[in-house]
């Protein structure tokens, strides 16, 4: 039997390409998977799949969601933080208040939220798993992109603060940092990069699931690059 049979996964970002794999992956492990997302396209074919439409940009909805998994389930044991926004183009100088603070509320501001909600129920079970996908501009910024780069940075000190907060706790908090992701979202906005050094999601869902595990216990605090060929 698998280590995740019936543990509560909850999962952002579900219906994207990394989201619908990682999803897929916990559910073929057993565990009740609570999926959150803009939109969901279908029906899920799986009783064990709770799919919720949430704008986790607003902080308002992303405690809703928290709410809406501890409602049907009572506890979280995992929390998979996969959803993020790209902006590129403009200089600091030239970056609007739109996108500088678009790319704070749906990649840092969900990130605490979201975090400071389901920890107080990890802690107190004394065991709980959280990784969010943070990113190589965080810790290795280019031109142009500078309210991306800040915003996977913060994402980057959030994580390991609560890493350092939950030491000893049963409760780890870790970051996955990609280069590009081979999607086809960005094969397209690309179409000219050489996609075979991208990450495969396929590679980022393993590593996810590596994280969740028990056998991750005293990996707490990290920020792990997967950067393929890039």
């Amino acid at each position: 039997m698998s280590e995740f049979q019936d543990q509560i996964v909850f999962v952002t970002g579900a219906c994207g390409m990394l989201g619908e794999i990682v999803v897929r992956q916990f559910l073929d492990a057993g565990a009740q998977v609570v999926g959150v997302d803009k939109h969901w396209p279908g029906v899920p074919e799986t009783g064990r799949l709770l799919p919720v439409e949430l704008d986790l940009s607003d902080p308002a909805q992303c405690r809703r969601a928290v709410d809406i998994a501890l409602e049907r389930h009572g506890r979280i044991d995992v929390l998979l933080h996969l959803v993020g926004g790209f902006a590129a183009g403009a200089s600091i100088a030239e970056t609007s208040d739109e996108i500088w603070f678009g790319m704070l509320n749906i990649n840092l501001n969900s990130t605490f939220m979201l975090c400071r909600e389901v920890l107080p129920h990890m802690l107190a079970n004394r065991r709980g798993r959280i990784i969010a996908i943070g990113a190589k501009a965080g810790v290795d910024p280019v031109a142009n992109m500078g309210a991306y780069h800040v915003s996977k940075a913060a994402v980057h000190a959030l994580i390991r603060a609560i890493g350092r907060e939950c030491k000893g706790t049963g409760v780890t908090a870790n970051a996955i940092l990609p280069s590009i992701i081979d999607t086809e979202t960005n094969r397209k906005a690309m179409p000219d990069k050489d996609h075979s050094k991208w990450v495969q999601p396929t590679a980022i869902a393993q590593l996810i699931q590596y994280l969740a595990s028990g056998a991750a216990a005293d990996i707490n605090g990290a920020l792990i690059p997967i950067y393929g060929q890039a």
